[in-house]
């Protein structure tokens, strides 16, 4: 993040825009479309991510995610480049356009699923999110084949090596696969982001047409994990639809479905600024309904704190030097405040799931949650991994206060189910909680 009372945009109309606080008037930065005809804008396309070097103050360095077109692709009709450019000698707020250095050219080949969200971790490596390729359904399954650089999350040493360095602990150096890839399994990862506090990994993934996902990678990883794609959709069987998951899979740590008009997941940052009702909470929102909602990791309930009637489409979030979180429209750029016009400051305790006791089990297992008022629903259930209902536990209107339930690892006709992990999940109108249990045999 800048270290200044400025802000930068990327907008897939090709121009990175400047942005001056407090009055927020704006001028052009860089018009990436400027430096050539040669660029595909226009749905999916466009100027994708933005990142500062963190040096740059001292070396002036940032680097740009973009999409172009057949003319100076390499070996399609359709590309995507990262790029590296310096500041301008004589106007900090504008970027030297005669810079350019390209450091990475990606085949894509389909218009949609770019990816394309950049970003420094404090390793110091840029990692790079590239999504699927596009289509429906990853016909070429680029998702599970590490020869390609799609459907990744990739992380490179842009101070060493020409056009980049490899970092020397990225998981598959000196292995089948490619050594850019840092973890894989992914569909469209729109946005991640990296935990200033802790230097944990949060990428929201878009779904095909049922679950959008959060996935988790913890700081201390060392790489190669795979988010399931498309193998699985969100925590469900995709491709094949059952039996899809062979334990070597990283389920998401939150996912939510299509009900209600949400569509496309726009994902955030933990919040680590002045409003404490937020402190600690990953901040995401949903593209279509403008809905935005705070994830408890401790509890694992996401509660809904802004409704889409002001905000509109969510194209991305974004986060200044003191932590506080701004949200991104094709309107306006909006910073998340305590009042009473976005509900911050009322944040319910909402929905929470206590954990179940004893986890693992072996005949019975305890599971309480607690709710801070009546709901009109509440659904309450176990579930396979691959996303089938296997046990209804409550389904209908619930009162306020402390709920407890029980389950004996049996399904709805009273079949004993086999060992292995499940999923109990409950939900309500505005809130989703989930926790995974262990049956024993």
């Amino acid at each position: 993040m800048m270290p200044t009372r400025r802000a930068f945009a990327a907008f897939a109309a090709l121009a990175m825009i400047g942005l001056s606080e407090p009055a927020l008037a704006y001028e052009a930065a860089l018009v990436v479309g400027g430096l050539t005809d040669a660029v595909l804008a226009g749905g999916e396309g466009g100027l994708l991510g933005l990142a500062f070097h963190p040096d740059y103050a001292t070396n002036g360095l940032f680097f740009v995610y973009h999409s172009s077109n057949g003319t100076v692709c390499d070996a399609s009709n359709r590309c995507t480049f990262v790029a590296r450019y310096r500041v301008s000698a004589g106007n900090p707020n504008v970027a030297d356009p005669l810079s350019r250095f390209e450091l990475l050219e990606i085949t894509q080949p389909f218009s949609n699923h770019k990816g394309g969200m950049l970003a420094f971790a404090p390793d110091g490596h840029l990692y790079v999110a590239v999504g699927d390729g596009g289509s429906s359904g990853d016909p070429n399954n680029n998702g599970q084949n590490l020869n390609t650089l799609l459907g990744k999350l990739l992380r490179l040493d842009v101070d060493s090596g020409s056009p980049y360095g490899i970092p020397a602990g990225n998981p598959f150096v000196g292995v089948p696969g490619r050594d850019e890839i840092w973890a894989y399994g992914l569909r469209n990862p729109w946005r991640f982001s990296v935990d200033r506090a802790t230097g944990d990994l949060w990428i929201a993934d878009v779904g095909q047409g049922s679950w959008e996902e959060v996935d988790f990678q913890p700081a201390a990883s060392t790489g190669g994990e795979n988010y399931g794609w498309r193998l699985m959709e969100g925590a469900h069987c995709y491709n094949p639809p059952s039996n899809c998951n062979d334990g070597s899979l990283v389920l998401p740590v939150h996912e939510y479905g299509h009900s209600s008009g949400n569509c496309s997941i726009t994902g955030g940052y933990r919040y680590r600024g002045s409003i404490p009702q937020l402190a600690g909470l990953y901040i995401f929102g949903d593209y279509c309904t403008g809905r935005v909602w705070a994830y408890d990791p401790g509890s694992d309930t996401a509660t809904q704190i802004l409704t889409g009637q002001v905000l509109g489409n969510i194209l991305s979030f974004g986060e200044d030097a003191a932590g506080e979180v701004y949200v991104l429209t094709g309107e306006a750029l909006w910073r998340l405040e305590t009042g009473d016009t976005t509900g911050v400051d009322s944040l319910p305790a909402g929905l929470r799931l206590a954990p179940a006791t004893p986890n693992p089990f072996d005949e019975r297992a305890r599971l309480a949650l607690s709710l801070d008022g009546p709901r009109a629903r509440l659904e309450v259930g176990i579930y396979a991994v691959d996303g089938r209902r296997l046990r209804t536990l409550h389904s209908g209107p619930a009162a306020g206060g402390e709920l407890n339930f029980a389950w004996d690892g049996r399904d709805e006709s009273g079949r004993a189910l086999a060992a292995g992990v499940y999923l109990l999940r409950a939900e309500t109108e505005r809130e989703q909680a989930g926790q995974r249990l262990t049956l024993l045999r």
